[in-house]
């Protein structure tokens, strides 16, 4: 079992141009972004250079993406889908927009669980509509009383709403179970919801969790899936909008343009990491799974005082840093006087203050070089 973090050296990474690594200084460690430390797995790698030697750089045809994603659902969640049933999308974001736009109007509302990834923030209210916010529970997890109140206050007076669901959930790592899925979309068709479910993390679940797809239990609603997070291809962008079978003439009724953004080399790195890529993810899997423990042992020894759950999903960390005894945002702490940038809890809404967002898709080596930098900015 190979470890993928472990074939990259820091002086590799440093050579990187992607916003990890060119944000913030050379002293500063990057643990604020979704991007891993790993090499393309190799049917990716051999399928971008075949697309150069060909000059392939036209664009994307054909349903290979979706029957890939479909196949690779059926093997790892035991779900699979029609391509007709799908629209290629740029990217996840943009297809929850468009899933949006089918389903609700300006000024509609749009309910979201914080703390939760903030781009839904922005982008909700750039499409014109409003956020009715669900704040998940003290254990991360979405809290069902509160979201039958903000469905109710949602669909109230007879506007059209729809639900936002991360899940796996970004930050908390939250995998939500089969169970808690049937009871959101028991809500939903009660409340006449639509539901959207950014399931972008899908693939990033080891043992312990399984991951169940939303459309496995609700018919009406979306999902946007992408190899991205799973393969580390947010610079290829490709994702799929998929809608329930109960949802294909909304997905028919998109905009031929919406298409138009997902990029030729995207599809087929995407397509590759789907069809060849489960014997690299099976090793990632591995990897993060022992990081999760590694990082929850080193914050037991040495900073028993931060808040940890080990992600049931996602390679993202959220750390509890409200015990700490210091002064304003913790990100801001532990960048200035430790050289480390997390994202700041804050931006995740409400819930996040005090908190902070990592990641452990890194070598062993530059977790313990995190965990010793905040443990050097509070000596400090």
């Amino acid at each position: 079992m190979a470890d993928p973090f472990s074939t990259v050296t820091p002086e590799m990474l440093r050579r990187r141009t992607s916003v990890k690594w060119r944000t913030y200084p050379e002293d500063v460690l990057p643990a604020f972004v979704a991007e891993m430390d790993v090499d393309l797995a190799d049917p990716i790698r051999e399928a971008l250079q075949e697309a150069v030697r060909l000059s392939d750089t036209g664009y994307p045809a054909g349903d290979g993406y979706a029957e890939a994603l479909s196949a690779f659902g059926g093997r790892r969640w035991g779900w699979s889908f029609e391509t007709a049933q799908t629209s290629p999308v740029a990217d996840v974001m943009t297809g929850v927009v468009e899933a949006l736009r089918l389903v609700t109007g300006r000024g509609d509302a749009v309910v979201v669980n914080p703390p939760v990834y903030f781009p839904f923030f922005g982008f909700v209210e750039h499409a014109g509509r409003r956020i009715v916010e669900a704040p998940l529970g003290t254990d991360g997890r979405i809290d069902f009383a509160v979201l039958e109140a903000a469905f109710r206050h949602a669909a109230s007076a007879g506007s059209r709403a729809a639900y936002l669901l991360c899940n796996p959930h970004n930050p908390t790592g939250a995998v939500h179970t089969r169970a808690e899925l049937e009871q959101v979309a028991q809500l939903a068709h009660g409340y006449g919801v639509r539901v959207v479910a950014d399931e972008i993390h899908a693939p990033l679940v080891p043992a312990g969790a399984s991951f169940v797809p939303y459309l496995s239990v609700d018919d009406r609603g979306f999902s946007l899936m992408s190899a991205s997070k799973a393969w580390n291809l947010a610079g290829l962008k490709a994702a799929l909008l998929i809608g329930g079978v109960q949802a294909v003439d909304d997905v028919r009724r998109l905009p031929e343009h919406v298409a138009h953004g997902t990029s030729h080399f995207g599809t087929i790195a995407h397509t590759a990491a789907l069809r060849h890529g489960e014997p690299w993810l099976d090793d990632l899997l591995a990897a993060l799974d022992a990081n999760r423990r590694l990082l929850g042992d080193l914050l037991a020894q040495q900073l028993p005082e931060v808040g940890y759950r080990a992600p049931e999903g996602t390679y993202l960390t959220w750390l509890d840093c409200r015990e700490l005894v210091i002064e304003g945002e913790p990100a801001d702490f532990f960048l200035e006087r430790g050289r480390i940038a997390f994202a700041p809890g804050r931006k995740f809404g409400t819930g996040g203050v005090g908190h902070v967002r990592g990641t452990i898709a890194a070598s062993a080596e530059s977790i313990a070089d995190g965990v010793a930098r905040m443990v050097t900015a509070l000596r400090a």
